[in-house]
């Protein structure tokens, strides 16, 4: 699932990385694979990342670093060498794309540009999101700390991720909270990412309105009633009895 461990094993990564693309991107639909590979920086950055991964599980010092830096001043994408990445991973433009050390990619992954896999705070161990097979993670998602993504997950452009995400389910907002699409579970890595539902956003515009009713129902009582209210005047000095009794 991860890793590179030879020749052949790059060569079929490489393979499937392609089709993935050609799958999933449609400006890729009418171009040859030799066209993908030399101009889709989503293609170098993986082809780099699963060569410096190589030399960091061999215990190569400096390199593997050194490649990863290449790899980011060349795609904008920067993966950490010890990160796990599976196969048929799919980064769509990618610049900006942020994949910490510790971090686990499944496969059939589909990334679009500003994703963050990202720690939070100093800890040490595993402080990276874990990702299974089949997730969508929209344009500008923040994914942090070590947290799992299910599979067939569906992260919204823009969403703070902190918390697990449950399979199969469509996550939105910040902080990110799952939401359903029409009542359906989620199917391919394309969403609908204009139109996916906010609860959170709907309470508030529904509050909204209902203040704006209260707001006018109000004004229209006050329309019935006279517009100035008599004022109970106060007895004057020195008429009736003194404050004495006498």
């Amino acid at each position: 699932m991860y890793g590179v461990r030879s020749v052949g094993n790059l060569l079929s990564e490489l393979r499937r990385d392609i089709a993935a693309t050609k799958e999933r991107d449609p400006a890729a639909r009418d171009v040859s694979s030799l066209e993908i590979f030399a101009t889709w920086p989503g293609i170098h950055a993986l082809l780099m990342h699963r060569v410096a991964a190589a030399l960091h599980e061999a215990g190569v010092p400096l390199l593997p670093r050194t490649i990863a830096l290449v790899s980011r001043f060349i795609t904008g994408i920067e993966i950490h060498p010890a990160a796990r990445i599976g196969r048929g991973v799919f980064i769509d433009h990618g610049c900006g794309v942020v994949i910490g050390e510790t971090a686990s990619i499944g496969d059939d992954v589909t990334l679009y540009q500003g994703v963050t896999l990202g720690g939070t705070g100093f800890q040490t161990g595993k402080r990276h999101p874990t990702v299974q097979d089949n997730v969508t993670i929209g344009s500008g998602a923040k994914l942090l700390g070590p947290i799992t993504v299910g599979d067939g997950a569906k992260i919204g452009a823009n969403t703070v991720v902190v918390t697990d995400v449950p399979a199969n389910s469509t996550v939105v907002g910040n902080p990110g909270h799952p939401v359903k699409v029409e009542g359906r579970r989620p199917e391919g890595p394309d969403v609908d990412w204009i139109h996916l539902p906010d609860p959170v956003a709907d309470a508030v515009q529904a509050l909204s309105a209902r203040i704006t009713e209260l707001e006018r129902l109000v004004s229209e009582l006050n329309g019935r009633q006279p517009q100035k209210v008599a004022q109970v005047r106060p007895p004057e000095r020195g008429r009736g009895r003194s404050p004495a009794g006498g």
